[in-house]
């Protein structure tokens, strides 16, 4: 009896990981039962480095700019390459391609 619930257990655990898919937006893990449209929170834009005010030319730092000085996601105008997503939406698989 116990060998048939360990075998049980085991095919739930194998089952819950195969639900297990890593976001390609985010880059987290998730369950994709639990998917819905504010699981994912990522930038829908690159991280670039330009002026804020002029989007054609870009910006070379100077020697006493602070690091993040003209560098800055597109979408949103965030300045730290590790600030939160500015948008959120479902999860998406590389599988789901």
């Amino acid at each position: 009896m116990a060998e048939k619930a360990g075998k049980t257990a085991g095919v739930e655990a194998e089952g819950n990981r195969s639900r297990e898919k890593v976001c390609k937006r985010c880059k987290k893990i998730y369950d994709s039962a639990s998917n819905n449209s504010n699981s994912c929170q990522f930038h829908p834009s690159f991280f670039v480095c330009r002026r804020h005010d002029d989007q054609k030319r870009y910006y070379e730092l100077g020697p006493d700019d602070p690091p993040y000085a003209a560098k800055f996601y597109d979408c949103c105008g965030a300045e730290d390459p590790q600030a939160s997503g500015c948008t959120t939406n479902f999860h998406v698989s590389y599988d789901d391609e």
